[in-house]
């Protein structure tokens, strides 16, 4: 499902408006993402919990050149680890 499909969904299964779902969307993705360079959590009980996490620099191996070594700088990435609720629907 992408974006259009899923801003489709919400606009039929919530009774409003493409534009309105597309803004909801918007909305959501825009709230998880300040709230993750701020260094929060975001946490949707039963769905899961969205994070950021601070991977440690390292020594690399350059691809074009494998005798190469290079120094890979320190990243902040986000993180996604399901909800029990979620994990349960997908055993089944």
């Amino acid at each position: 499902m992408n974006k259009a499909a899923l801003i489709n969904q919400i606009a039929e299964d919530v009774g409003v408006t493409k534009k309105q779902a597309e803004d909801m969307i918007h909305d959501f993705t825009d709230t998880i993402t300040k709230t993750l360079v701020a260094g929060g959590e975001v946490t949707i009980a039963g769905f899961g919990t969205f994070s950021a996490k601070k991977r440690a620099g390292r020594i690399g191996v350059n691809p074009q050149n494998p005798k190469e070594k290079i120094q890979i700088p320190p990243v902040t990435v986000p993180k996604f680890k399901a909800g029990k609720a979620l994990k349960d629907a997908l055993k089944k």
